[in-house]
């Protein structure tokens, strides 16, 4: 079992920055792809990031590709996501992600391929 503790979110204005972060429990961290997921209201959750758990493979979104970064510390059992040149429609919960059972080099970008899920932290980017 892993728990997933979502932090870092919150209002900013457009153009600006956040540093998502998502601590996880348990020693075998380094074994999980993850991912960050967001859903905005009325809109379906979308994967905007992943990272294998390797740490070797990463994927972005069409949408953040240049201005998100995902990236993972496996000796503080923690994934990031450094979003930059925030705009409007990033506004949404941001979820993070863990697989467990995975191939080394693979990421993962569907929701129903994650086994756990954190509580999810919201981002608010103003106009």
């Amino acid at each position: 079992q892993v728990q997933l503790v979502e932090s870092g979110g919150g209002l900013v204005q457009a153009g600006g920055s956040l540093r998502l972060s998502c601590a996880a429990s348990g020693r075998t961290f380094s074994r999980y792809a993850m991912g960050w997921f967001r859903q905005a209201p009325g809109k379906e959750r979308e994967c905007v990031a992943a990272v294998s758990a390797s740490g070797v493979s990463t994927y972005y979104a069409d949408s953040v590709k240049g201005r998100f970064t995902i990236s993972r510390d496996n000796a503080k059992n923690t994934v990031y996501l450094q979003m930059n040149s925030l705009k409007p429609e990033d506004t949404a919960v941001y979820y993070c992600a863990a697989r467990n059972k995975v191939v080394s080099y693979s990421v993962y970008v569907r929701g129903d391929e994650y086994d756990y899920w954190g509580q999810g932290t919201q981002v608010t980017v103003s106009s």
